[in-house]
């Protein structure tokens, strides 16, 4: 059983690539929070001598890469920011810069996949930003940043074409089979930022 819950919390922690309230941990797995929390330590230290390790802060916790790999995550990182968008990062960005803030998991629904190497891939560029919910601290928001808008040529998230009326699309999204419109569907110039049309 133990073995069994560790995997559990290890599963949701890759999944999420985010920290993750002990609370949460608690509620999604119907155990108590005394239990995670022990489950976690032991998680912990099965980790000490491989890839990817645990780190706590403020009853949260998160998967993170090993220290001592951090010069070959680095050239990945690298690589990872001169390679182009593609479609998948064209269009969560276009759902982020539309909707924003906008959770990951509305997100999915819209685009009907899941977008969390998309959003990693904006977030390393410094697309896109993150910050916690005032409704719901469990909750992550995404938006565009300032450089974003930059390289957009744009003053304000306002200025992007058709910006009301594709806003009140996206929020009447009832289907996990609609997609967002991407940026250059709306007519906004895409090379200043990487993207590439062709790549699906």
């Amino acid at each position: 059983m133990t073995n069994n819950l560790i995997s559990k919390i290890e599963a949701i922690l890759f999944y999420l690539a985010e920290p993750v309230e002990i609370s949460f941990l608690a509620k999604t797995l119907d155990i108590s929070t005394p239990d995670v929390e022990k489950t976690v330590g032991e998680l912990g230290v099965l980790l000490q001598n491989r890839g990817v390790r645990l780190v706590f802060h403020n009853n949260e916790v998160m998967l993170v890469t090993a220290p001592e790999y951090s010069e070959i995550i680095e050239k990945i990182v690298k690589e990872e920011r001169e390679r182009d968008l593609g479609r998948a990062g064209i269009e969560t960005l276009t759902i982020v810069a539309y909707k924003g803030p906008v959770s990951k998991k509305d997100i999915e629904y819209i685009r009907g996949v899941n977008c969390q190497w998309a959003l990693r891939n904006l977030l390393l560029r410094g697309l896109v930003e993150k910050k916690g919910s005032e409704k719901d601290e469990r909750v992550v928001l995404y938006s565009i940043t300032f450089d974003t808008l930059r390289h957009l040529g744009l003053s304000r998230i306002s200025d992007l074409p058709q910006y009301e009326k594709i806003r009140k699309q996206l929020e009447a999204v009832e289907s996990s089979e609609e997609i967002a419109p991407t940026l250059e569907e709306v007519g906004e110039p895409t090379e200043s930022v990487g993207y590439n049309q062709n790549e699906q």
